[in-house]
């Protein structure tokens, strides 16, 4: 499912302007990588946790040229879901392993 897909769900089901659905969702994009830019986490009640996580320091290897480079630490974005969220999968019997 795409974003566009999700747009049109969403305008249907609402029965508000596509091109308002639109706006919206870009906002809330937009809220959740400035936030998290600046360091915020975002927490949203029954769907999950969008966070920063930090990657330790490591030494990581060029195997083309056999050298060690350092990785310096450094926060990566990540999601995590809410057990709401989690139960809704786990019970559907439409996702198979």
């Amino acid at each position: 499912m795409t974003k566009a897909d999700v747009i049109s769900e969403i305008a249907d089901k609402t029965g508000i302007d596509k091109g308002d659905v639109t706006a919206s969702i870009e906002a809330f994009f937009s809220v959740v990588k400035s936030s998290m830019a600046e360091g915020e986490n975002i927490y949203v009640r029954g769907f999950g946790s969008f966070v920063n996580k930090k990657r330790a320091k490591k030494i990581a290897r060029n195997i083309s040229k056999n050298t060690a480079i350092v990785i310096d630490a450094h926060y990566v974005p990540s999601f995590k879901p809410s057990k709401v969220f989690v139960e809704k999968i786990k019970s559907s019997n439409k996702v198979s392993s």
